[in-house]
């Protein structure tokens, strides 16, 4: 049969609409489709709901580490962006391809797809595994399941190679983060009685200026790695919704907030500064209103990669892109959770640029593609080699 191309691939998985609000599923049955008809078995490990699913597949033996290729396969919601083409339907233009996940990250989904038919084709010495996840995008949440079924193999991995988009440099560290919602809970009056009532909205402030000054001190005392654009830890409050009228004390407030965490600083004790603080504002309230309180509500999180310029993950993957350098990003991968709960050393190289990520837009620069492609052909012989 032909051998798809890259483009071809991505085309179709472009066309999938897989905001992360909504199923996986109808993309993870198209790959199953492809790999099945290479002969090559895969699994789904699914969601709580049945509505999505992580996918896994092993190309070579299965009783020697190898090499996992890791991908979501969700993306971010178009609405309210303005596209000059359809977003679920590849578009070239100008040597890109625009659509929807181009970039982030179907593009290196479609490139591992690419070389599949070359795995099968080679007699590996050492296996290729393919992970593809869900819900990436709202936390890195979905990979976790693939992972807790991953820990009970009698045979772990060696490697793990994460394909967000670095322009196919070499990445090895990023920050972790913790995802907070804060829900404030006053006792509301007349704005004219306000004393009497419990201000839920000027408690929120109070903590989002604890935010505030807790970013300060980390920019100024915290850990530094000027190897990362942001070189330090940061704090930002970026969602507050609260109140109904101005004469009316508002009794509900939330606001929702974020922890970037350096490699070295303790992501939870931030988490656990803030809860502390809102324990201290918390009895104040309940002074006037005993029902009032303040909730604290870590929705998401995900642990930050570090890993060593000398690993060896490190210097196979720059033996794969070709490159001699590597560096450090701000934003989060699933790469820390390969590396903290299954324990392989990963490293983070793709195509494309970061900068197109969640963009009305969105492309990949065909040379990208390509450059991928070549890196896919490397891998294919370095585990046939064994």
């Amino acid at each position: 049969m032909p051998i798809p191309t890259t483009r071809a691939i991505l085309a179709d998985l472009v066309g999938f609409d897989t905001t992360s609000r909504d199923s996986n599923l109808p993309l993870v049955a198209h790959v199953e489709a492809f790999l099945g008809r290479y002969g090559v078995e895969s699994r789904r490990v699914y969601d709580e709901t049945g509505a999505k699913a992580n996918l896994w597949a092993t190309i070579g033996p299965k009783d020697v580490p190898g090499l996992i290729l890791s991908g979501h396969t969700d993306t971010v919601p178009v609405d309210g962006q303005d596209w000059a083409s359809d977003p679920f339907g590849l578009e070239e233009r100008d040597g890109r391809l625009y659509g929807r996940g181009s970039c982030d990250m179907k593009g290196f989904l479609a490139a591992a797809l690419a070389a599949v038919p070359s795995m099968v084709a080679a007699d590996l010495a050492r296996p290729i595994h393919l992970a593809f996840s869900y819900d990436e995008e709202v936390g890195c949440v979905g990979v976790k399941r693939l992972l807790e079924v991953l820990q009970d193999e009698p045979v772990k991995p060696a490697f793990c190679i994460v394909g967000e988009p670095t322009l196919m440099q070499v990445v090895i560290g990023h920050k972790a983060k913790r995802s907070i919602r804060v829900t404030v809970r006053g006792r509301t009056c007349h704005s004219s009685l306000a004393p009497q009532g419990v201000n839920a909205v000027d408690y929120a402030a109070l903590l989002i200026v604890r935010m505030r000054e807790i970013a300060r001190r980390l920019a100024e005392a915290g850990a530094v790695d000027a190897a990362y654009d942001v070189p330090y830890t940061t704090a930002h409050t970026g969602v507050v919704n609260g109140g109904t009228a101005l004469n009316i004390v508002p009794d509900l407030c939330r606001l929702d907030c974020e922890f970037r965490v350096m490699p070295g600083e303790d992501a939870d004790a931030l988490v656990d500064e803030l809860q502390a603080y809102a324990r201290e504002l918390e009895a104040e309230m309940q002074d006037v209103a005993p029902e009032a309180g303040i909730e604290v509500d870590v929705f998401a999180g995900f642990p930050g990669l570090e890993t060593a310029p000398e690993a060896d993950v490190t210097v196979l993957a720059k033996r794969l892109a070709e490159s001699n350098g590597h560096s450090k990003v701000a934003y989060g991968t699933e790469a820390g959770r390969f590396h903290a709960m299954l324990g392989v050393p990963t490293a983070i190289v793709g195509p494309g640029s970061i900068e197109q990520a969640h963009k009305a837009d969105e492309y990949i620069e065909i040379a990208q593609l390509d450059a991928c492609d070549r890196f896919m052909q490397r891998l294919v012989d370095w585990a046939r080699q064994g």
